[in-house]
Order: structure tokens, then sequence, then C-alpha cells
């Protein structure tokens, strides 16, 4: 296991359209004892509320939302490049049929109970503040459903306060 330690939110540097739209993330929840991750793609991190959050986007069919629901705080873990291909295999595999955790050669850490991929670089430790369920009739551009959500499997925006940021 790594060690990794508290760091100052207000001095990092974060290009968050690079961080989450191109290397992506990995949001990590538990429930009942066992926890269960997904890779993300779309999210993004802010000001909301005179807090700093992160926001990502779950859809209704995916496993770790379950996890997602069943708790009051998550993580997001972010890695070198070097670990693409275990992002892709934890966004393509449900952990309903197998511990694709295990299986992409990752592991679970916890930091004050919160679970966390510990092959990471730096994680954000989350409290779930917001569930928004997204609405096929609140989007302007119709293109948006058409393209994304035309088998009705929507997301589920949820927005977390960033109560710690941890670096190795």
């Amino acid at each position: 296991m790594h060690t990794f330690q508290p760091y100052p939110i207000d001095t990092v540097e974060i290009n968050p359209f690079e961080l989450v739209g191109k290397r992506w993330g990995v949001l990590t929840a538990e429930k009942d004892g066992k926890a269960n991750a997904m890779t993300i793609s779309w999210g993004g991190m802010g000001c909301l509320w005179n807090k700093n959050v992160a926001t990502v986007y779950v859809r209704e069919s995916r496993y770790t939302k379950e996890f997602l629901d069943g708790s009051d705080i998550f993580s997001i873990t972010f890695f070198d490049e070097k670990y693409r291909s275990s992002l892709k295999y934890l966004g393509a595999v449900s952990g309903r049929d197998e511990d694709k955790i295990k299986n992409a050669r990752l592991n679970i850490n916890h930091y004050r109970g919160i679970p966390y991929i510990d092959e990471g670089n730096f994680v954000l430790i989350l409290r779930k503040i917001a569930a928004l369920d997204m609405k096929d009739t609140e989007f302007f551009d119709p293109n948006i459903h058409k393209n994304y959500y035309a088998d009705g499997d929507m997301h589920t925006q949820y927005i977390g306060e960033v109560l710690e940021l941890l670096a190795r």
C-alpha cells in the first residue's frame, strides 16, 4: 500500500478538462463493507454553495450507483497514464459479475473509512451533498438525448463537497 498525505487544495493547479475528460478518474464508494468502483470521464470541479465541489455523472444502470446511493462519502482517484488499461477495464466490466477491482490489478485502500484506489497519484475525498436526476425534458439541445440517452439510461448528477485532497 502507498502512503497518501493530505495536501492543501488551494495550492493545487488542476486542469479539470484534461484531468477528468482526457485522463479519467475512478469513483469509489462503499456500502455494507463492500467497495465498488467505476471509471469516470464526465464531471467537473469548482465552487458551489460556498464549497469546493466535484461533480460526477452515473447512469442508472451502473452497479456503482447502488454504492454511491448507499453512502454519504466517496472518492475520486486520478492516475498516471500507465494505468489506462486498468481504467478501461473498470469502465467496461460490471462489479455485479466479478471482482473487477482485483481483475483490473488495482487495490482498495481507506482513508478515515473512505475507500479509494491505492495505485493513484491523488485522491479527492468527498461528502455527497446533492444527487440530481437528469431528465430528457431538461435538455435544450435535442441531440443530447438522441446521442446519449436514446436507450433511456439516464445519468444522476452527484455533487460532492471536497473534504480533503490526498497526494502521494
